[in-house]
């Protein structure tokens, strides 16, 4: 199942996420539990993509690979340095579409929700729907949680569900990213400057 990419950052970000394909097709077996950040290079090196290793959330759905998954996400811009973060969430299911809606950290906040895909999988023998979607997190509220993030999603049609993300995995992602912003020019790396005062007669 290909992943696309969601648009989870500010505007100077959007076009490349709708592009990127940071998830690999297939789950990593429990015995081989991946910890290491996958890093790419999008758009001719305007934008560095760090994806985190899959997580499920429950079991594959009928025992296919590459459902039922979370992942963090990042994205630099490596013009300006300026980074966004995200939940990643692949739920399929059987029943009545869920239409997943809303999502809280820990403490009850809002943070913002990407609705990213809905697709029917089949209805032969009762409907089934596999849904992507993901919430923005900042990167404060990422190095707030040492001993893990958990975030809760609500769909539309009732149910909830909880992601909690071990702080290991945020770890490992701060990591990647202070690497990856170590590898871009000074000025990218660095807040932009004011704008000049205009001059007074």
């Amino acid at each position: 199942m290909r992943i696309a990419i969601a648009l989870f950052a500010a505007p100077a970000l959007l076009a490349v996420l709708s592009a990127c394909t940071g998830l690999p097709d297939t789950a990593t077996p429990k015995s081989q539990l991946a910890t290491t950040v996958a890093r790419s290079v999008e758009q001719g090196g305007k934008f560095i993509a760090l994806v985190g290793p899959r997580r499920q959330h429950a079991e594959p759905f009928l025992g296919v690979a590459g459902t039922n998954f979370f992942a963090l996400r990042s994205m630099i811009d490596t013009r300006s340095g300026e980074t966004a973060h995200q939940i990643f969430v692949e739920d399929s299911y059987f029943g009545a579409e869920r239409n997943w809606e809303t999502a809280r950290d820990g403490q009850g906040q809002t943070l913002r929700f990407i609705a990213i895909s809905k697709n029917e999988i089949t209805c032969d023998n009762g409907c089934s729907y596999a849904e992507e979607f993901a919430a923005a997190v900042p990167e404060t509220q990422l190095r707030a949680s040492p001993q893990g993030l958990a975030v809760n999603f609500a769909a539309h049609a009732g149910p909830e569900k909880t992601i909690t993300v071990p702080g290991d995995l945020i770890a490992n992602q701060l990591a990647a990213v202070a690497d990856a912003r170590a590898s871009l020019p000074a000025a990218s790396a660095a807040p932009p400057s004011p704008p000049p005062a205009t001059p007074t007669r």
